[in-house]
């Protein structure tokens, strides 16, 4: 499957009193375009299409793009066009953007799910009433039937909080019995956030009625994108954190983390023994937020969780999830930013995509940057093979959802520039083969 095959879409949108040029195509980076018009957008969103391998090591001003379409762009902005290749056709390609648009100020917290007929769906969360968390969303979906390389251009809807603040924080999974599960946080207010559960058993065309996972008095848990795990006993678990009403309408935000657990395929749940809370070697309470969980070749499940400390925190269960052993500090350098590890199921080794902050730079510390992938072939002791997918220094790089198909690995994560919006305002699907990770630097 090669995604040299794809055409490329140019268009132009207008964004914070900057006119963006863009080209859809996964050979292609995008970077901003100066300024040089009042024109907002394409009227036409008209396509150009071409074969976009003649590209992939030219730049703009060669590699077999139309003469026409040079002049059509400079006499419309006056300006050249900001398009460079990628880094070489094995490496990263951004395959979809999702920008901030009028009416949909973000898109962010997706997963992916390939179904049947080999498409492969990814659903994220689609905001409408403003950026932040607690603003109106609901889940969105779209669809690639070239294993990632294009996508559909339409969002279809697939689950909404008719009621309450937003449907947000995707998780995809295709259980032991055939279904695909869908899970999503449903927000109505600071008293009540938790996770919803539907199934369907048509690969999508139509959705079971949503169930909500934590029959517990309603509270405030939060549970990241692609975080859902059926454990090879068939038990279903879901990592959340609880953070508690303390009062005048405020949360405890430190967290204490836990899972839920399910073993009649999602009919009902409990919740698990322990709940976790971080302290540091002096004592001093930490941050435990966003878990995530991924099961070991010896068949203990590893939690890794979001913290201040410097790190990311580790936990281990030796009972499907149901006990914890201390949240202790791991190799795993990162800001307050979640870490998402998955199985590469070519090689058997984990993946680990998050925001290395070993060595990083003072202007640096704090930031969702760089974006870093590494691969453990000893279930996460050690960390090797260190790849950069991102680093734009404004870059806001996370909430990553990881999905295997075929040969290559696909990404689906925020990217905004902190310099135009939140960082969490815009989300991108990156492509890439499993090879490049083992591949040595040249």
């Amino acid at each position: 499957m090669r995604c040299e095959r794809s055409r490329v879409r140019f268009f132009s949108v207008w964004s914070r009193d900057r006119l963006r040029f863009s080209a859809e195509c996964p050979d292609l980076v995008r970077q901003p375009m100066p300024r040089s018009s009042k024109a907002k957008i394409f009227p036409d969103r008209r396509v150009f299409p071409w074969q976009s391998a003649h590209m992939r090591d030219e730049g703009v001003s060669g590699g077999g793009i139309p003469v026409l379409l040079l002049l059509c762009v400079v006499t419309t902005f006056a300006a050249p066009v900001m398009v460079r290749a990628a880094d070489g056709a094995s490496g990263p390609q951004q395959t979809l953007r999702l920008p901030p648009a009028e009416g949909n100020p973000r898109n962010s917290e997706g997963d992916f799910i390939t179904l049947k007929d080999g498409r492969v769906m990814f659903a994220y969360s689609r905001f409408s009433g403003g950026a932040g968390d607690h603003d109106r969303a609901v889940i969105a979906a779209r669809f690639s039937a070239d294993g990632g390389c294009t996508w559909t251009e339409d969002d279809v809807e697939i689950a909404v909080n008719p009621s309450g603040w937003n449907a947000m924080s995707v998780s995809l999974l295709r259980l032991q019995d055939g279904r695909v599960a869908l899970f999503y946080l449903r927000k109505n207010s600071l008293a009540d956030c938790r996770p919803m559960m539907q199934t369907t058993s048509d690969e999508g065309r139509t959705w079971t009625e949503p169930v909500v996972c934590i029959p517990d008095p309603a509270a405030y848990y939060v549970m990241n994108n692609d975080r859902v795990v059926q454990l090879d006993s068939g038990r279903i678990v879901l990592p959340v954190a609880l953070h508690e009403n303390i009062g005048n309408g405020k949360l405890d935000m430190q967290g204490r983390v836990m899972c839920w657990l399910s073993d009649d395929g999602g009919r009902s749940w409990k919740r698990s023994r322990s709940m976790l809370t971080a302290f540091s070697e002096n004592g001093k309470r930490l941050i435990a937020q966003e878990p995530g969980v991924v099961q070991l070749k010896d068949g203990r499940v590893m939690m890794f969780v979001r913290s201040n400390a410097g790190c990311q925190l580790l936990s281990f269960s030796e009972d499907d999830g149901d006990t914890w052993s201390t949240l202790i500090p791991s190799e795993i350098i990162s800001p307050v930013s979640p870490a998402s590890i998955e199985r590469i199921p070519a090689t058997g080794d984990l993946l680990l995509v998050w925001n290395d902050h070993d060595g990083i730079r003072a202007e640096l510390r704090g930031k969702r940057t760089p974006f870093r992938a590494a691969v453990s072939s000893d279930d996460g002791r050690t960390w090797n093979h260190l790849k950069t997918i991102a680093d734009n220094p404004h870059g806001w790089y996370c909430y990553t959802a990881i999905h295997f198909v075929e040969d290559h690995v696909l990404l689906g994560h925020c990217a905004g520039d902190r310099r135009e919006n939140n960082g969490l305002a815009e989300t991108w699907v990156t492509r890439f083969p499993v090879d490049w990770l083992y591949q040595q630097e040249q």
